[in-house]
């Protein structure tokens, strides 16, 4: 699963944001789906110049990733590699075109999570929602919070009370 890091959880409620005030959204458009609008937050490209690159090259996101090379040259893999940086992997992106990633779909309310339609606007939303609190919850598990001091402290010898 992508990094739990402020940028990463930041983009996804931003993507959730921007689609539940109703951004145009398109399944079966590389720029407008679920990938093409996470894509729009990291890269700040539009739908049609995501679109557009993705066009250089056979396929959906899926067949996009499997094909994906660091070295192409591609735009579609430029744009890819900005979305690897951030901490996403593959295998997240993948999962994300179909709302499939098990562990995220585990977090939704089950009355949702068998209903759940990944070219549906409000479906996707809920996903990079519950994504994002996953993310959060990790990385607020691994902060290291500093003992506190006890309610008595004697910085001279004489003892000092914190109320």
């Amino acid at each position: 699963m992508a990094h739990s890091t402020l940028p990463v959880i930041q983009a996804l409620r931003d993507t959730a944001q921007r689609l539940a005030t109703q951004a145009p959204y398109q399944w079966g458009h590389m720029g407008s789906c679920n990938c093409g609008h996470l894509a729009q937050t990291i890269t700040h490209l539009s739908k049609g110049e995501i679109h557009a690159r993705a066009m250089q090259r056979y396929g959906d996101w899926e067949r996009q990733l499997i094909d994906y090379c660091p070295t192409s040259g591609l735009p579609i893999d430029t744009t890819i590699d900005e979305m690897l940086a951030l901490g996403f992997t593959r295998s997240d992106l993948t999962h994300l075109e179909r709302l499939s990633d098990p562990t995220i779909r585990a977090a939704i309310p089950f009355e949702r999570r068998d209903a759940l339609r990944h070219n549906q606007r409000d479906d996707v939303v809920l996903y990079l929602r519950t994504w994002a609190n996953l993310l959060e919850n990790q990385l607020l598990a691994g902060i290291q919070l500093p003992e506190l001091l006890p309610s008595t402290a004697s910085v001279t010898g004489t003892p000092i009370f914190v109320s």
